[in-house]
């Protein structure tokens, strides 16, 4: 009886990590957790030299900026069935719809103090918060793959069943 349970409990965990809507976003999400205490030394290495940088008192702050633009062409169909002496049949064809283009912007700002990150905070004028953690993504995924790796039941539901960056 006890094996059943572990195994429907698995099965849930599956599910649940298959029904994730956004990796990235989720990963920009358990980023602003998991870079806490990282060194200055290594999160320059990582995300390389910040877009703005400034120093209050015994603070620093390390603002870095992502921006992507993604089109996507809707199609547009035409056509109907004809006949007489010159069509029989179908006639018709597809031309390319009207092209809709969305932006997606990040900026990520990581407070460090005493040469390490205290806080991490993102800002945006993306319109979803998946897309906005989306392009956040592109800032800390270097950065993910250096975060020491906890193990256990609570190290695996603090990173998400369906983390990308280990």
């Amino acid at each position: 009886m006890r094996y059943r349970s572990m195994a429907f409990a698995a099965v849930g965990l599956l599910a649940v990590a298959g029904c994730a809507a956004n990796p990235d976003a989720d990963q920009a999400a358990y980023a602003q957790r998991a870079l806490i205490g990282m060194p200055k030394q290594t999160l320059l290495s990582c995300a390389g030299v910040p877009t703005r940088q400034t120093a209050v008192d015994n603070v620093e702050y390390f603002t870095y900026s992502s921006d992507s633009l993604q089109t996507r062409v809707g199609p547009s169909y035409w056509g109907g069935f004809g006949g007489g002496p010159w069509h029989r049949g179908y006639w018709g064809g597809a031309d390319f719809g009207p092209t809709e283009v969305s932006a997606r912007n990040c900026n990520a700002t990581f407070t460090l103090k005493n040469g390490a990150v205290q806080q991490l905070v993102y800002g945006s004028s993306t319109d979803s918060p998946a897309g906005r953690l989306s392009q956040c993504y592109a800032i800390v995924q270097n950065c993910l793959p250096l975060v020491p790796q906890q193990s256990g039941p609570a190290a695996s539901a603090a990173t998400g069943a369906g983390s990308r960056a280990r």
